[in-house]
């Protein structure tokens, strides 16, 4: 008998125990996310220094100076952190983290925040062009083509099945998925590219992974150089 009443003296006491182990448990990883994290932001600044670029911890105004790249305007509490920006291979560029938050509802109706966040690259022109997009085919999209939303499609039919491009002007669409930037995509299909205004966009759904940075910016740098010197004759 008393080693049933022992035993049911600690039952109670099990949950305390498992929330104690667990609440132990989100603080230890919380630590090593911040310390991860903390590690990144230095990376990131060494590789800004190694490449003469301006390094910034945060700006609100992302959103509003680029208030016409879809990219940056999804969601709500939207900024941008650790900022790499100056001049590379003769282009502005800007590197950048972006945080943004969206909303829902659990069964019981209680609010829930979800965190999202973004990698996005841009090369500002000294011209202004229309809006342009450029992104990889999913089934999304096609689902969106039967619909009526549909895609320009080029000669090329390889590059018309691995991408969607839309533009509301075709003759710029054309002017910049010549052959060359054609071959290129099609050898980096993991590509979203948006132009507009002065700007050209690439945006990954993942933060800056260091060892990255310096190849995507080679690659904005690559998709400029594949425009047609013709588009900047006035």
């Amino acid at each position: 008998m008393g080693g049933f009443h022992h035993t049911f003296a600690l039952a109670p006491a099990l949950p305390l125990l498992i929330f104690g182990v667990i609440a132990v448990l989100v603080i230890v990883l919380a630590i090593l996310g911040h310390m991860q994290e903390r590690k990144r932001r230095e990376q990131l600044l060494a590789i800004a220094r190694r490449l003469g670029l301006g390094f910034r911890d945060r700006d609100d105004t992302m959103d509003q100076r680029y208030h016409f790249l879809d990219a940056l305007q999804q969601g709500e509490d939207r900024f941008a952190f650790n900022l790499l920006e100056g001049q590379y291979r003769g282009c502005a560029v800007q590197a950048f983290d972006y945080h943004y938050e969206t909303h829902s509802r659990d069964s019981k109706g209680r609010r829930q925040t979800h965190h999202h966040y973004l990698s996005c690259y841009i090369l500002d022109q000294e011209l202004t062009f229309p809006e342009l997009r450029i992104y990889p085919e999913t089934l999304l999209s096609r689902l969106g083509q039967m619909m009526g939303y549909d895609d320009i499609d080029f000669e090329s039919a390889e590059f018309s099945r691995a991408f969607t491009v839309r533009s509301k002007d075709k003759r710029f669409a054309y002017d910049i998925c010549n052959a060359q930037m054609m071959e290129y995509l099609l050898q980096h299909r993991d590509l979203t590219i948006e132009i507009e205004n002065r700007s050209i966009a690439m945006s990954f759904d993942e933060r800056m992974e260091p060892r990255s940075v310096e190849a995507n910016l080679d690659r904005l740098a690559d998709i400029r150089g594949r425009f047609p010197e013709y588009l900047y004759r006035t």
